[in-house]
């Protein structure tokens, strides 16, 4: 490591507290120790990282929001800048190469840069396009008020990392990522030329860096097979290709460090002419020659030397010919056999790695040579590397080369010791999460390449710190990773960990539909396991998502609490509750929203709704024959309760031709018993002015008490006529069920039917009070006489109907006046039919 071990600096420790000692084994994981908690500010919310039940959301409180970044000044972007070069290496310092032939295309960027305009450098690799951009990097430092900025766009293809990578280099906002809207003003202001090396995207992605920038000039470094520009960009082109022979053969000597021979020369123009004059291909070249001239001993105080007695080294040197110009063009496999044992060690880790070197501060413990941090240098000076953003690759073509003569065969297990350090490295508390950063695409490759145990271990201890450390891509690759290789080792506790943060990160970029999903996935996993601290953090962080969701839902439209129009279909049979509004209404509303009253049947309801009768419908009757007109109020008079609600009864309602007006024609409705068919009915008549709505609370209450003394009477009747021995052999049957009519009934008899006698009694048509019971007339003891004869009428017919015409009204409304009259000449059938004394059961 780059540090003693155990010991650790007091800015490096975000939570106070001394660091672990350091384990034996790198694969060994670190000992307990004070969990690194860290606090962010993520858009409106305040995010804490917690890496032992996961991260905790919650909104930002009132006075708590973080001011206003302040952008960085001339001293603090170039200590910035000096920290997003490539480390320093150990060992001699690298030799300077110069910049071959480059003078006309750098004078033609810094002038396209200084009018304000984004250039694009399109160049194959190893062309020399990030030495060129550190040439213009000079040039340009004080074009623009916010200075130079360099960025790396190895494997970004959607621009939103690097707007946040812009922001976080020219604003002073620690421990803070802004949301995308905030992020969008701030980028906007920023003033500054841009150098974005390596470009990977284009086309729509490229079009909306540029638009969320509008006052930064790009410098765009990418390859001819990167996607291009769309049309309407307005990005200036600048191809960069090869150098010409006479400056290949000065890039060649430079390197060489001494003049070059005739065949030297005349082998550096052959190999120019195959690759096309690419500067990569004679560093390469330069490192052959140096490695030729070590091992032909061309030294003069070599030469002197004489071989020990154990030496294996003959006396006289070997000489070493020239490369072949295959060798030449090709140089991986040449150059690898002729560098050190570390060096080769730490070329099969990058073979491993998908071509990512990690730092060399890791290669003493990754080769197991405590000298291995050197190579880098070693590899570096032969053309194997190059330098991308804070980090060393494998130059291009180079793991290809390799791969073909056998560095790859241990891939696995070079993966696998990479993981297993990197997870002790990553869980060490000495460790700030920049440094976990820089080191991202290497713990990436090593997650990618490693076994499930081994891959779940390291994204478990990698996932906080990259949170931390703002590199939310990735976080967000690590997490994934993660997931799928703790489903596939069986781990659920740590594939709860994984959806949770999933989940969190996805709340945190609004994206709500996937933070619903992860965190719902995590909480089903975390109540399998009993976890009731993380079910709580996911519930948590769901209600977030709930409330995020109410609050950006369009708002649904006002229900219209208003009565139907007056040709509005009738109800349906269910029971359905509608509001109908308090205030006066037109007459035609009012008819439109009567209520209807469904009372519980009684055991004289067949009796009662054999003497009521109904009025033939007019043209209005198909629309309200489920409904019941209710009576004009005047607008002084305040709207009862009863007028508030519209009740449906729910049990099936027979089909009639005209709206019921009496209660019994209302259980006739419900529970039809009459079987007779429906004779000719008259044409309804014009109704009496309806009485207020006290007055009809009063003749609702009347009619209840009538038919309480309906059943009381049939209760009694049954009595008497249980003691009697059996009925009288002759004689007319004698009944004391009331019926119920109006007065002056018009009553439309079928032909077979005789006229109904007149009544032998009536009471008087005062309503009682609400409380009062009526009892019947006494009179003869009732006999029930029931008929044993069948009725031949169909059982669905309506019985006639009595309506009692009154004076001409401004309302034309039916005034029903109830009242109870016991029938001697009355004798009820079996079926429900009543037929008078004397005449047949049936009418035929």
């Amino acid at each position: 490591m780059d540090r003693t071990q155990g010991r650790t600096e007091q800015h490096e420790q975000p939570t106070g507290g001394s660091a672990p000692a350091a384990p034996t084994a790198p694969g060994t994981p670190a000992a307990a120790g004070p969990a690194r908690v860290v606090s962010l500010t993520a858009g409106g919310f305040a995010l804490t990282v917690n890496p032992v039940d996961g991260s905790e959301i919650e909104p930002l409180r009132p006075g708590t929001e973080p001011a206003l970044p302040a952008k960085r000044d001339a001293a603090a972007r170039a200590a910035r800048t000096a920290a997003a070069r490539p480390p320093v290496l150990p060992g001699p310092a690298a030799l300077v190469r110069p910049l071959q032939a480059r003078e006309e295309e750098r004078e033609r960027l810094v002038r396209l840069l200084g009018r304000g305009r984004s250039v694009r450098l399109t160049g194959p690799s190893g062309s020399g396009r990030s030495a060129l951009l550190d040439a213009v990097a000079d040039r340009c430092a004080g074009l623009a008020p916010d200075g130079v900025v360099r960025l790396s766009g190895f494997g970004q293809q959607q621009p939103g990392e690097l707007l946040h990578a812009l922001y976080a280099t020219v604003y002073e906002a620690e421990r803070e990522r802004p949301g995308r809207i905030e992020l969008l003003a701030r980028v906007r202001e920023i003033g500054a030329v841009v150098l974005l090396d390596d470009l990977e995207m284009g086309g729509t992605a490229l079009d909306e860096l540029m638009r969320a920038t509008p006052e930064c000039a790009y410098l765009l470094a990418a390859t001819p097979d990167t996607r291009a520009p769309s049309d309407d960009s307005h990005i200036e082109e600048v191809f960069l290709g090869g150098l010409g022979k006479a400056d290949c053969l000065e890039l060649l000597e430079a390197g060489v460090g001494r003049p070059l021979t005739d065949e030297e020369s005349a082998w550096a123009g052959d190999l120019r002419f195959a690759s096309e004059g690419l500067p990569l291909r004679f560093v390469q070249a330069a490192a052959l020659l140096r490695q030729r001239d070590e091992l032909n001993h061309s030294d003069e105080d070599d030469e002197e030397e004489e071989p020990g007695v154990f030496e294996e080294r003959p006396r006289d040197a070997v000489h070493v010919p020239l490369p072949t110009l295959a060798e030449g063009a090709a140089p991986a496999e040449l150059l690898a056999s002729r560098v050190s044992e570390s060096a080769r060690a730490a070329l099969r880790i990058a073979c491993a790695l998908g071509g990512e070197l990690p730092h060399h501060a890791h290669l003493p413990a990754l080769v197991g040579d405590t000298h291995a941090d050197t190579a880098v240098a070693e590899l570096l000076a032969c053309g194997l590397l190059t330098p991308v953003g804070t980090r060393y690759r494998l130059a291009a073509g180079v793991a290809r080369q390799l791969e073909e003569v056998g560095y790859g065969d241990t891939a696995s297990e070079e993966a696998r010791t990479a993981a297993r350090h990197y997870a002790w490295w990553t869980g060490h508390a000495s460790v700030v999460p920049e440094r976990v950063a820089a080191e991202a695409d290497a713990v990436l490759a090593a997650l990618a390449g490693a076994d499930v145990v081994a891959a779940v271990l390291l994204a478990r201890t990698a996932a906080p710190a990259l949170a931390a450390s703002l590199h939310w891509e990735a976080w967000e690759r690590v997490l994934r990773s993660g997931a799928e290789a703790a489903r596939k080792a069986g781990e659920v506790a740590e594939q709860a960990y994984f959806h949770h943060e999933l989940g969190v990160l996805a709340l945190c970029e609004e994206r709500l539909d996937r933070a619903r999903a992860e965190l719902e996935t995590s909480i089903g996993l975390r109540g399998a396991l009993a976890d009731k601290r993380g079910t709580v953090a996911g519930r948590r962080a769901l209600a977030l998502v709930v409330d995020r969701e109410t609050a950006g839902a369009a708002v649904s439209p006002p229900l219209r609490l208003e009565a139907p129009a007056p040709g509005a279909p009738a109800a349906a049979p269910e029971a359905v509750t509608v509001a109908t509004p308090t205030t006066p209404t037109t007459p035609a509303e009012r008819g439109a929203a009567a209520p209807r009253v469904a009372p519980s049947p009684s055991p004289a309801s067949s009796a009662s709704s054999t003497a009521s009768t109904a009025s033939a419908p007019d043209s209005r009757a198909a629309s309200e024959a489920s409904t019941t007109r209710v009576p004009p109020v005047a607008p002084a008079v305040p709207v009862s309760a009863e007028a508030v609600t519209r009740m449906t009864p729910v049990v099936p309602v027979t089909a009639r031709s005209e709206t019921p007006t009496t209660l019994s024609e209302v259980f006739e409705d419900a529970f039809p018993l009459d079987p007779k068919p429906a004779p000719p009915t008259a044409p309804r008549p014009t109704a009496a002015p309806a009485p207020a709505p006290g007055r009809r609370r009063l003749v609702l209450l009347a009619g209840a008490g009538a038919l309480a003394v309906v059943a009381l009477g049939t209760v009694v009747s049954l009595a008497l006529s249980s003691s009697d021995s059996g009925p009288p052999a002759q004689g007319p049957a004698v009944t004391s069920t009331p019926t119920v009519t109006a007065p002056d009934p018009t009553v439309a008899n079928s032909g077979n039917d005789p006229a109904p006698e007149p009544p032998v009694s009536a009471p008087p048509t005062a309503t009682p009070e609400p409380g009062q019971s009526a009892a019947p007339t006494p009179g003869r003891s009732p006999v029930r006489t029931p008929s044993r004869r069948p009725s031949s009428t169909p059982p669905n017919s309506a019985p006639p109907t009595a309506v009692s015409p009154s004076p001409t009204g401004a309302q034309p409304t039916p005034t029903v006046t109830e009242t109870v009259t016991p029938s001697p000449s009355a004798t009820t059938t079996q079926t429900g039919t009543t037929t008078p004394a004397g005449s047949p059961a049936t009418g035929g």
